[in-house]
């Protein structure tokens, strides 16, 4: 007998933040009360496999925080039904990152998205494709954008899986604010479409450090920081897959994976004490569900977050969430009061 497809009812109410209990620091740190919470930004990147679905949710659950999912549509999409994607200049059903499965992994995906969202997480756009879009048009990024709407709005019916959940269609057409490009590859077109595409931050950028994002054109702008990482201290961008070349040069090598996950949570925890001691500026990590080198990068985020997040002047939290405090402060600040 197939495996029945599991839904969910959806509430919009559901998808607004969860508060979170803080823990007491496990060290024995005094904070510093003239200073603002230290803000940690963690976000995934294509969020296919069902599997760090549930065990980012679950680290999210023992430590309070609040994550970003960036996912690319084309995990929405089956064999069967890939040809409902056409990326800008390419035909019918192609994809640098290919499809879903199977149509059940599309509904267990869709659970996957349900649960984070209730549950208080962001979920952002990957776009589609995973495409190099440095030198698209504003005319290509919109219809990208149509693109992912399109099918996160319509994938139950897409596919085939039934019931759809009641308010899935609210939810997909006004719950996604953020983007973040496929090799934070950008271009002027871009931020001249997201506006018009309705998102209200991008999460796109590389910065020299971390840094507070700046608002343009109605776009906050995320960018993830360079942080010294290993004996020579060498800058390197705080996402999982650029230690992953820095390490290994982008080869597996599971027999050093404890070696670079210690070297790696020792570059997180670095770059978090600089700001939680210095000026508190947001501190922004990627990942992606991939498991570089047997899983090292997410064993570092794991022992990172279990220490960090629980920290009482510490709040982890999603870009949603920091870009809405950062707009009612300034609507707060604008009618004086």
């Amino acid at each position: 007998m197939p495996h029945p497809f599991r839904v969910l009812a959806f509430s919009l109410a559901a998808f607004a933040t969860i508060g979170a209990a803080f823990a007491d620091p496990p060290k024995s740190r005094q904070p510093i009360s003239a200073k603002p919470k230290q803000i940690v930004l963690i976000s995934f990147d294509s969020a296919r496999e069902i599997s760090q679905w549930e065990r980012s949710r679950a680290l999210a659950k023992r430590t309070g925080a609040r994550f970003t999912y960036f996912l690319s549509c084309v995990f929405l999409l089956s064999p069967e039904t890939r040809g409902q994607y056409v990326a800008p200049g390419k035909g019918a059903g192609k994809s640098n990152i290919g499809f879903a499965a199977s149509k059940q992994e599309v509904a267990d995906r869709l659970e996957q998205i349900g649960l984070a969202a209730s549950e208080g997480h962001d979920i952002g756009s990957h776009a589609c494709g995973h495409f190099d879009g440095k030198d698209w048009s504003k005319a290509d990024w919109l219809a990208e954008f149509g693109a992912f709407r399109h099918i996160l709005e319509n994938a139950y019916a897409i596919n085939g899986i039934s019931p759809e959940p009641p308010g899935w269609r609210e939810f997909a057409r006004h719950a996604v604010t953020g983007f973040r490009a496929p090799y934070l590859s950008t271009d002027r077109a871009l931020y001249e479409a997201l506006p018009e595409a309705g998102f209200h931050y991008d999460a796109s950028g590389v910065s020299n450090g971390p840094a507070l994002p700046p608002t343009k054109n109605g776009t906050t702008r995320f960018a993830l920081p360079l942080i010294p990482e290993g004996s020579r201290s060498k800058p390197v961008v705080a996402m999982d897959y650029n230690l992953y070349v820095r390490h290994s040069g982008g080869f597996e090598m599971p027999a050093k994976a404890d070696e670079f996950a210690d070297r790696a949570y020792h570059a997180f925890r670095a770059a978090f004490d600089a700001q939680y001691d210095g000026k508190r500026l947001p501190l922004e990590l990627g990942f992606h569900f991939t498991q570089m080198n047997d899983g090292a990068y997410w064993s570092a985020l794991e022992r990172f977050a279990d220490e960090v997040c629980v920290m009482q002047q510490v709040e982890c939290i999603s870009f949603r969430d920091y870009v809405a405090r950062q707009r009612a402060g300034q609507a707060q600040a604008a009618v004086g009061g």
